[in-house]
């Protein structure tokens, strides 16, 4: 299970607990690396940023990491640009083609997409404040809240559980992921912060 501890930043927490590893059927990785994941981050959502150099590399070595550690017979993904891409590469290695649901996309970050979030704690500090506490409660100005995302997402999950054939891997987002982490939590969306999952890293509901 790829959630691991982060170096302390201003936007970022420690990870301080993992999940037990389930047997759903269902493996989460999240896309490969873009120009907005690196330093000063920029609030992506529902932006159809597209991968970056490092990112389509890292793609390929998660579509051999796939290939030769995981049995999956199914193969979903966001529709968003930097989730699509990191699929169809995994696909073509392992034979499959991504099927796509919008509902794996990444929380709808509302006026703050775009926007590095070094600026958003200097301009909207309070803004800022409830997003780092996170919590079912707090709602992207413009934009869903954290309880929203993780509804839907969990639908979309559940359906492709339902509608196998299993195992699947779903190629999907951070926040989505966290959002999916924090049901198992009993601390509920209150966790979003504590878990930090690497581009290309791989969850194992």
């Amino acid at each position: 299970m790829d959630v691991v501890p982060t170096a302390a930043r201003e936007h970022e927490r420690p990870v301080t607990e993992q999940p037990p590893r389930g047997r759903s059927g269902l493996l989460l990785a999240r896309h490969g690396q873009t120009d907005d994941n690196l330093e000063p981050i920029r609030a992506q959502g529902f932006s159809d940023t597209p991968l970056n150099a490092t990112g389509l590399e890292q793609a390929h070595a998660l579509a051999e990491r796939v290939a030769t550690e995981f049995e999956v017979r199914a193969l979903w993904s966001s529709d968003l640009a930097r989730a699509r891409v990191t699929a169809e590469i995994v696909g073509r290695r392992i034979g499959l083609e991504p099927r796509l649901d919008p509902r794996l996309r990444e929380g709808d970050r509302g006026d703050w997409e775009g926007r590095r979030f070094i600026d958003i704690a200097r301009e909207e500090p309070d803004a800022y404040a409830a997003w780092r506490r996170g919590g079912a409660g707090f709602r992207f100005p413009g934009g869903e809240s954290l309880q929203e995302h993780s509804d839907r997402v969990w639908q979309a999950l559940e359906e492709i559980r339902e509608r196998g054939p299993l195992p699947a891997l779903i190629v999907c987002h951070r926040g989505s992921i966290r959002a999916v982490l924090c049901r198992f939590d009993p601390r509920g969306l209150d966790a979003f912060h504590t878990y930090e999952v690497p581009n290309t890293g791989v969850v194992e509901l």
